[in-house]
């Protein structure tokens, strides 16, 4: 059956539609060895030779979702050439290819669903769906009500304000607080970024639920596959 090349290319787990739109438009995909810069294309994926970036796709895999802890100290990116080390280090007996849903920055340990489905991976991120993000951080000084009342109403970043961040004190102790903090939306460093913003710059931080998952007890540096009912529930999220 014939679909449109940017749904296979994201169904094959190379990356998102929006990076296989990205690739037809400039030119980096071939069909049956032509290429293809028409974003309506469609092709059999399988039948069709479907070549991506230099590289002959792969067939079809069987969906795969899962999450990781990931540990401070390493990037979220499937490869790095400056050779530092990436999350999919720790995921190299995982059959097929997989890519992180969003990112968590260098020193940000914490929950990290990956998947080789493009489409739902892509669905999770669009502010659309505004799939929550839960984090527990610990931030430098004694957070005062005036602080809290600028996370409820949202703080700019980028010249835009953002979405209005869900904050809770778990504690304080000596200089520091400890916060939990839920967002719908993902920006790049957006915690750090907006506690810097707020005067009371990040100390550590830790994502523990993303949607319908939660962390619970998986180990730092582990990781392991979500049940069914888990995969259904997520896919509730994105329609």
């Amino acid at each position: 059956m014939k679909i449109r090349l940017q749904k296979i290319i994201a169904n094959a787990g190379l990356g998102s539609r929006r990076e296989a739109e990205r690739w037809i438009a400039d030119g980096k995909v071939f069909v049956n060895d032509k290429r293809v810069d028409e974003l309506g294309f469609l092709a059999d994926p399988e039948k069709d030779s479907v070549k991506v970036r230099g590289r002959i796709m792969p067939p079809p895999q069987k969906p795969v979702h899962l999450i990781f802890n990931k540990p401070a100290r390493c990037i979220t990116t499937t490869r790095d050439d400056s050779e530092r080390p990436t999350v999919m280090d720790f995921l190299k007996k995982v059959p097929g290819r997989v890519f992180p849903v969003g990112r968590l920055d260098y020193n940000t340990q914490g929950l990290l669903l990956f998947t080789n489905d493009g489409e739902l991976a892509e669905k999770l991120l669009s502010p659309k769906c505004g799939v929550k993000r839960l984090y527990e951080v610990k931030v430098r000084g004694v957070i005062e009500k005036k602080a809290m009342a600028w996370l409820a109403r949202g703080v700019s970043l980028d010249k835009r304000r953002t979405a209005p961040i869900e904050t809770t004190v778990i504690r304080k102790s000596g200089k520091n607080t400890f916060l939990s903090m839920t967002l719908v939306e993902g920006k790049n460093r957006h915690i750090r970024r907006v506690c810097e913003k707020i005067g009371h710059p990040v100390v550590k931080l830790r994502r523990i639920g993303f949607g319908s998952l939660s962390l619970d007890d998986l180990p730092l540096g582990a990781y392991r596959y979500l049940s069914p009912r888990e995969v259904r529930k997520l896919r509730a999220l994105a329609p």
